[in-house]
C-alpha cells in the first residue's frame, strides 16, 4: 500500500475525470491520499471530495504565494472535521520575491508571520504540519526551532535536499518525497536520500505539479507515487514492498490514519 501524502486534488485540472485518477491509483496500489490545503477558495472543492470518498483526507491551510487570504480562512470550520489530519501547506518561499530590497524584506517578514500563525494554529489543535519550503531553508528552520515545533511534527514537504534541514528528523519532521526523485538532474536529492532516517520517509506526488519520469510533461496523479517508490527502492536497496510498507507506517503515524 501507498499514502500519497500530498495531492492536490481540489485542483480544476483533475475536474472532468477525478474519479478514475482516484480508480486507477487505488487499483496500483495507492489506498490513502492527502490534499493539502493552500488556498480557502479550493477548500470548499476539498471537502467535497473528502465527504464523498472514504480513503481521501485533508488539511487546511495557506500556501506562501497566497498569504493575504490567511485572514479570510476560517480555521474552525475545517479544523475539527473528522477527516483534517493536518495543518497547511504552510511556510516560506523566497523564490519569486520581486520588487526592491525593502519591498523583498518585507515580503519576507509577512510571510514569516502567517507561518508563525499557522505553527500556533497547529500546537493549539495539536495538528502536524504540512511545510512548504522554497530558498529559505535557514529561516524556515529557526522558526520551527524557536516554536518548539517538533511538539507536533510534520512534514518537510517535496524536500529539496537542503542538509541543513536533515536535523529536522530529530525534531519530529518527516521528508516528503516525490517525482523530483526521478529527474536525470535531481543529483543532490539522490545523493542525500540514504542521509534520511527510514522512519522519517514519505511519498507524495504534489500533483498536478512535478511528474516523475517517464511522464514528465503530463499531469501528474497518484499512481505515479509508484514511480517515486520503484526509484526509492533501487536507491536505497531495499525491497518495494517494504519502501511501501515504511512509508505507509510513517504516513499514518505522523497523520494519526
Amino acid at each position: 500500500m501507498i499514502i500519497d501524502t500530498h495531492i492536490h486534488l481540489d485542483d480544476s485540472r483533475y475536474d472532468c475525470d477525478l474519479d478514475a485518477v482516484l480508480d486507477k491509483a487505488r487499483d496500483g496500489g495507492v489506498k490513502r491520499f492527502i490534499i493539502p490545503g493552500a488556498h480557502p477558495e479550493t477548500l470548499e472543492r476539498a471537502l467535497e471530495i473528502v465527504e464523498a470518498n472514504s480513503d481521501v483526507y485533508f488539511a487546511v491551510g495557506v500556501h506562501p504565494y497566497d498569504m493575504e487570504s490567511f485572514e479570510a480562512l476560517d480555521f474552525d470550520k475545517y479544523v475539527n472535521h473528522e477527516k483534517c489530519v493536518a495543518i497547511g501547506e504552510c511556510g516560506l518561499d523566497y523564490f519569486r520575491l520581486e520588487g526592491t530590497e525593502e519591498e523583498k524584506q518585507k515580503e519576507k517578514e509577512r510571510q514569516k508571520e502567517v507561518f508563525v500563525a499557522q505553527i500556533l494554529l497547529a500546537k493549539k489543535y495539536k495538528k502536524p504540519l504540512i511545510i512548504h519550503i522554497r530558498d529559505a531553508s535557514r529561516d524556515s528552520k529557526k522558526i520551527l526551532l524557536d516554536l518548539d515545533a517538533k511538539e507536533v511534527g510534520g512534514v518537510l514537504h517535496c524536500y529539496n535536499a537542503d542538509e541543513e534541514l536533515l536535523s529536522l528528523a530529530k525534531e519530529g519532521f518527516y521528508f516528503g518525497i516525490g517525482g523530483v526523485l526521478t529527474f536525470k538532474n535531481a543529483k543532490k536529492l539522490v545523493n542525500v536520500l540514504s542521509k534520511i532516517p527510514e522512519d522519517k520517509l514519505l511519498i507524495e506526488t504534489d500533483g498536478p505539479y512535478l511528474t516523475p519520469s517517464p511522464h514528465r510533461g503530463e499531469r501528474n496523479e497518484p499512481f505515479y507515487t509508484t514511480f517515486v517508490a520503484q526509484k526509492m527502492s533501487e536507491l536505497l536497496d531495499i525491497p518495494l514492498n517494504n519502501i511501501k510498507e515504511i512509508t505507509t507506517q510513517n504516513a499514518q503515524k505522523l497523520f494519526a490514519i
